[in-house]
């Protein structure tokens, strides 16, 4: 029976450890999940709050308070409702009578337009009516395309009506699939509207009741959906925020300016099969040390009776000790690699969001850049003739607003989402563009350029834009390769050669070690000082590269300096024609 016992106390170690880690993983995960739901619920709610007042401000103006009292021209307030909704990034504008009938629309000169439909049965529209102000999500009747509906009353003298603006938020949607984040967004009645999971769409997490049902049906706000037959996502709603379902578990928190609700998820069996490691490696350590224990009292016993023994014994005690502490060292070394890249995921997705921010920023400053540029042309047409210092200044400040546009035109292309099917480019195009958004941070650095560049179209079968990043992240690596050099000159050059397109870009810098040039484009590998970079860009170029067929040549020579080429195959003379 005692021979039995080291097992038993392995078998009671490696339950109490799995309980213990299962209890903290789970609980590490319900944290990482209330930060994902708090940066979720800002973001849907900045999206919005962003369009939140359009209605108020769009209904101040006296075409639409004309075409509601009968007054005014129906086809001015489409123009009004048309350029006001693609101004502010609007999906739709539309304003609606007291009986409910769509009068006017921003999509009156398109297929699936509004004018003429009647949507007083929308809770959006009763809402207005009543309380001055509505919202509302719901799938289109007339477009089928889903969408949350702000709405505001509209009075002018006797008429009364409502205009409505329509959000699409299914670019919030795309972002989490892309971002491979487990989130989603359900309504007041805990039905999902959206989610980065497919299988969730127009589900409930919790049985709905027949007269919830009802009144779904009777807003028809999922239309097409048959949430009646849909499964439950979630099997189990415990107290609090905790929701768990098949082989998941998830955090919700509500929305109080919306009524929705914010759902994060996760994966349990990555977390269950963490915790069982952790107790196979608790029983294996417990049983190692009731071995030694073991061991050392039948050493006691083999001393009195063969001293000879001993030694073997314990030689044996302390290999077995030795190649448990290794495993113990190895398994350390595993989650240290772990949180490493973790942090590095984590350090990703922030500079995602500055970027979207960076976007967001550069879309701003358009405008008042296009005023200000107006304004100039403007006083330029007012001056006398014989005023030429003023229009010579006119004529610079004219100069350098037209710069600033340059450059916002350029960040508005490089951070716009490409499609994924290729085109004709001339390699020429992105290299000026490329050029023109690191000039700033050539300046700064005091770099300079030779550029070679063929005076014949160089073709190839690519994206532009992902063209375009390649090269910013070439110049970019090349520029802060030199910031210690003294001297600092970059060599650009655009060839075709034996049926393929060269684009070289070489640097005077630090160059790379030859134990590190084979690993630089390995993901997460940077030569830079720690925080300085993340080490994505070369493996992000040689992943685009491949999707063109295109492949990244890197030669380096320690304290002379770096050469990187792009190699892409030039489109045949059919294609050309083609184009």
């Amino acid at each position: 029976m005692k021979s039995f016992l080291p097992f038993f106390a392995a078998v009671l170690a490696a339950v109490v450890v799995w309980v213990a880690a299962q209890h903290h993983a789970l609980g590490v995960a319900r944290q990482e999940l209330d930060q994902t739901l708090l940066l979720t619920a800002r973001a849907v709610e900045a999206e919005v709050d962003r369009l939140r007042a359009l209605p108020d401000v769009a209904a101040e103006d006296m075409r639409i308070r004309s075409a509601l009292t009968g007054t005014g021209s129906l086809h001015e307030a489409n123009i009004y409702l048309e350029t006001i909704s693609k101004h502010a990034g609007a999906d739709e504008l539309f304003l609606l009578d007291a009986s409910g009938l769509t009068i006017a629309a921003s999509n009156w000169n398109r297929e699936g337009s509004f004018v003429g439909h009647n949507y007083a049965f929308r809770p959006y529209f009763q809402k207005a009516i009543q309380q001055g102000h509505g919202k509302f999500y719901a799938i289109g009747v007339t477009t089928g395309v889903p969408g949350y509906f702000l709405s505001t009353r509209v009075a002018a003298g006797d008429a009364v009506g409502v205009l409505v603006v329509k959000l699409n938020l299914e670019p919030l949607q795309e972002t989490w699939r892309a971002a491979g984040a487990d989130v989603a967004l359900a309504d007041e009645n805990g039905v999902v509207f959206l989610s980065a999971r497919p299988d969730w769409q127009y589900r409930p997490l919790l049985p709905l009741d027949e007269a919830t049902l009802q009144e779904i049906a009777r807003t028809r706000a999922y239309e097409g959906a048959t949430l009646a037959q849909s499964v439950v996502l979630s099997t189990d709603m415990h107290s609090g925020a905790d929701v768990s379902g098949q082989g998941w578990i998830a955090r919700v928190v509500s929305m109080p300016a919306t009524g929705w609700q914010v759902i994060a998820a996760r994966i349990t069996g990555p977390l269950y099969r963490v915790a069982m490691g952790w107790a196979v490696l608790a029983a294996l350590a417990t049983l190692g040390i009731a071995t030694g224990l073991m061991a050392w009292k039948q050493r006691r016993q083999i001393i009195a009776l063969r001293l000879s023994q001993s030694q073997n014994l314990e030689c044996m005690v302390k290999v077995r000790t030795s190649e448990l502490a290794r495993e113990i060292e190895a398994r350390a070394q595993v989650e240290s690699d772990l949180r490493a890249t973790q942090e590095a995921l984590i350090h990703t997705e922030k500079m995602a969001a500055l970027g979207r921010m960076s976007a967001a920023i550069v879309h701003e400053i358009s405008q008042p850049l296009a005023a200000m540029e107006a304004t100039l042309a403007a006083a330029e047409m007012g001056l006398r003739k014989d005023d030429s210092a003023t229009g010579l200044r006119l004529g610079t400040a004219r100069g350098l607003i037209k710069r600033m546009q340059r450059i916002t035109h350029h960040l508005k292309s490089f951070g716009r989402k490409e499609a994924g099917e290729l085109s004709l480019i001339d390699m020429r195009a992105p290299l000026t563009s490329a050029l023109e958004m690191v000039a700033p941070r050539a300046r700064v650095v005091g770099v300079t350029y030779n550029l070679t560049i063929s005076d014949s179209p160089v073709m190839v079968l690519a994206g532009a834009v992902r063209v375009e990043q390649i090269l910013v992240n070439l110049l970019l690596n090349a520029i802060d390769a030199m910031a210690d050099s003294e001297q600092r000159l970059i060599d650009v050059t655009v060839s075709a050669q034996d049926g393929q397109a060269l684009l070289c870009v070489s640097d005077t810098g630090a160059g790379i070690a030859d134990h590190d040039l084979p690993r630089v484009t390995e993901p997460f590998f940077s030569s830079k000082m720690s925080g300085a970079g993340l080490g994505l860009g070369l493996a992000i170029c040689k992943a685009i590269l491949a999707d063109f067929n295109g492949t990244l040549e890197i030669a380096s020579v320690k304290g002379q300096g770096t050469k990187v080429t792009v190699v892409l195959p030039l489109a045949m003379l059919a294609e050309v024609a083609a184009q």
